[in-house]
């Protein structure tokens, strides 16, 4: 179990963590903090408010995660997401894609922590929930030993109650944004590092974490831990957090289980005239590495795009895995008896 003030969390991924994804993820963990993807702070002022940052209240705890560089704008997108009644707000200072690169946000603020801490400060002096950063270690030919320092102290006299740090550089020139989530080699001591020298501040960290095990490594040197392709990848393993990393058995998720309880809610959506195919996307990997876990990804894919797709695609799937699960602990049980092995075993 993780020592009290710990989190773990869901890292804010593009296109991925979406309200269909962490609605999902909410039923495999009650615990997790979870965050939204990357909402470009004039986005959340002039467009649809309600379609690009409303969520529901089962959600809960979650984070928004601002795009921006103008205190006074991200000061009042702050405002707003309060009013929605998010838990906290979080500056992306980590991002590498060509979105951020044109817009001088993102990764790009790593070369201004001045105004990174005038981002914070104008934000922490608009809402009265904690207002946190998301950071790589570097960008480009600078040097971590002093970039990370010279981005978290500005952060912290400003007020931000916690940094997550992605502990690789990012590489706006040369690296695709998804070369730069694998390819820059990941510096987890640099990060441990901060936070032996910050221990009054809440340092998180992110990158590379595959398992709840790697997690909980983590956590013996840093206050968080953010699980990012791992927890879109392979969602079951969030069924275990709340029983291993949070102490509370009580809340193990059985995902059969979560899939069909998640069935009223995907009826809901497609009420609402959303697609299913959209739904589906964050169960894609639940049944990574089980038995049936290629017809269930199958039929989700191909049936779940079809015109008028409804809930039962979703139930032939999961009686899919059901039928490849019974018949791998026949041919346990078939096995054993051949070969003496008590049926107990099985």
């Amino acid at each position: 179990m993780m020592p009290a003030g710990t989190v773990v969390a869901i890292a804010p991924m593009m296109d991925w963590t979406d309200r269909y994804c962490r609605a999902f993820h909410r039923r495999l963990t009650k615990r997790a903090l979870l965050f939204t993807e990357m909402i470009v702070a004039d986005a959340v002022l002039h467009g649809n408010r309600d379609r690009l940052i409303g969520f529901s209240e089962a959600e809960h705890p979650l984070a928004l995660q601002l795009g921006g560089s103008d205190p006074d704008k991200l000061a009042r997108a702050a405002r707003i997401a309060e009013d929605y009644g998010y838990d906290e707000i979080n500056l992306n200072v980590g991002c590498p894609s060509d979105r951020v690169r044109s817009g001088t946000f993102g990764a790009c603020l790593m070369r201004e922590p001045a105004l990174v801490g005038d981002c914070i400060a104008a934000m922490t002096g608009a809402v009265g929930v904690p207002v946190t950063v998301k950071c790589r270690i570097g960008v480009d030919d600078q040097d971590p030993a002093r970039a990370l320092d010279d981005l978290a102290g500005p952060v912290i006299d400003a007020g931000a109650a916690a940094i997550w740090v992605h502990a690789r550089k990012a590489w706006l020139s040369g690296l695709s944004p998804k070369e730069n989530r694998e390819v820059p080699p990941l510096d987890y001591e640099r990060v441990y590092r901060l936070k032996r020298d910050r221990p009054e501040v809440f340092i998180g960290i992110n990158g590379g974490i595959g398992s709840l095990a790697e997690a909980a490594g983590h956590l013996r040197r840093v206050d968080g831990a953010m699980l990012g392709r791992a927890a879109y990848q392979t969602p079951a393993l969030l069924a275990s957090i709340d029983r291993d990393l949070y102490g509370d058995a009580s809340t193990a998720a059985d995902v059969h289980a979560v899939v069909v309880g998640f069935l009223p809610q995907i009826e809901a959506w497609l009420a609402e005239g959303v697609r299913l195919g959209s739904i589906l996307r964050p169960l894609l990997g639940l049944f990574h590495g089980c038995p049936g876990a290629r017809r269930w990804r199958q039929l989700l894919t191909v049936e779940g795009h079809r015109p008028g797709a409804g809930v039962e695609v979703v139930e032939r799937a999961l009686a899919a895995v059901g039928a490849a699960e019974r018949e791998v602990r026949l041919d346990f049980s078939r096995n054993s008896s051949e070969t003496g092995v008590p049926q107990a075993v099985a």
